[in-house]
């Protein structure tokens, strides 16, 4: 995460809004990191003189939010060669949905994807999706015991060594619960395509303020969060954090 504290060209354009970029962003971190509603934010956004209304917050997470999690997956180390793949319901308007994801050895979210089903057709989505996002190809695919893995493994990547066991997967399992605890607070999802926006732009932002910080020393961790809050600041175009009026 030290690595490549150069100046952003493909930071996002905020010409047109009235508000600087170091405004912008600060409510899209405080949405995503936080689990805080659109009203909060803005009144957080009050206190500290910036008046704002909630739907302008909503309408910059959903612009920005993405663009700024991209920014961050650009500047991460390259992700490990050995992927952990899990999937789990999720109630979308009362409807039962399932949420691919999948981390590397590190715990790093390489990707997610909100489907209908868990069958081999989703399976083969998400490994091909995988192999477009990274860019590369895995040394071990670890999995739980569903099928449909092993049938996609043959198909997509039968090279690769493929690990199917129930308690090997523990990596993934524990990546899906900040999603559980947001899904929580959100009281669920409308529908299917606000939930694969906003989880796809909170898996990248998110983790980027969540070092393993039980790791580290006090001092280590200020330092780390230091580098991390630069790296947002040039990544998002923002100057620093916006002043108190």
């Amino acid at each position: 995460m030290r690595e490549g504290l150069s100046v952003d060209s493909a930071s996002p354009s905020h010409q047109g809004h009235r508000y600087p970029a170091e405004v912008i962003s600060h409510c899209v971190w405080l949405h995503f990191r936080f689990p805080l509603s659109f009203r909060e934010v803005e009144e957080l956004m009050l206190q500290r003189g910036v008046v704002v209304s909630y739907e302008t917050v909503r309408r910059w997470c959903a612009k920005f939010g993405q663009a700024y999690a991209n920014g961050l997956r650009r500047r991460r180390p390259r992700s490990g060669d050995e992927w952990h793949l899990d999937e789990v319901f999720v109630k979308i308007n009362a409807e039962r949905k399932y949420l691919w994801r999948a981390v590397d050895q590190d715990g790093t979210v390489l990707d997610i994807l909100v489907q209908n089903r868990r069958d081999t057709a989703a399976a083969r989505r998400f490994f091909r999706r995988l192999l477009k996002t990274t860019r590369t190809v895995p040394r071990v695919v670890v999995t739980d015991k569903l099928p449909s893995y092993g049938a996609t493994h043959r198909e997509v990547m039968p090279s690769v060594e493929h690990r199917c066991h129930q308690g090997l997967n523990n990596r993934a399992e524990n990546s899906h619960q900040p999603t559980r605890q947001r899904e929580r607070v959100m009281k669920g999802f409308r529908n299917t395509g606000g939930a694969q926006r906003f989880l796809a732009a909170f898996s990248g932002i998110s983790p980027h303020f969540r070092p393993r910080r039980h790791l580290m020393t006090a001092h280590d961790y200020r330092a780390e969060i230091t580098v991390r809050f630069a790296v947002w600041d040039q990544v998002t175009g923002a100057v620093g954090r916006p002043a108190e009026a």
